[in-house]
């Protein structure tokens, strides 16, 4: 790396300014929340580093300031495999279906931030 190269800090492939303005944007809806609410809002703030458990799988991050990019993927996929044991057996799966959908984001499987 040359002295004009920094390294922007990030939670998978978004910048931590970006979580934290997701944060902030889930923080700002009106309650009470959604069972989806709450997992998207469990996503960001354990990926972030601000919350000890995992959304999913309970699961401390292995990281000094969250998860490493191996673990979001790995709870990701947890969550996945969540939501279709949930949709299976006709359960709410919406906190599973928030946590999911902003692992996947954070992750970069799409662009459209929960």
């Amino acid at each position: 790396m040359t002295s004009d190269e920094t390294t922007v800090p990030a939670v998978g492939v978004r910048p931590l300014g970006e979580v934290f303005d997701a944060i902030e944007t889930a923080n700002r809806r009106p309650q009470p929340w959604t069972g989806f609410e709450h997992g998207v809002l469990g996503a960001y703030r354990w990926a972030a580093g601000a919350q000890v458990a995992a959304p999913v799988t309970a699961a401390a991050a292995l990281g000094a300031a969250g998860p490493c990019r191996a673990q979001l993927l790995a709870e990701c996929q947890a969550a996945s495999v969540r939501l279709r044991e949930a949709l299976a057996a006709g359960t709410d799966g919406a906190g599973v279906l928030g946590a999911y959908q902003a692992l996947a984001w954070l992750c970069g499987h799409h662009d459209d931030r929960p």
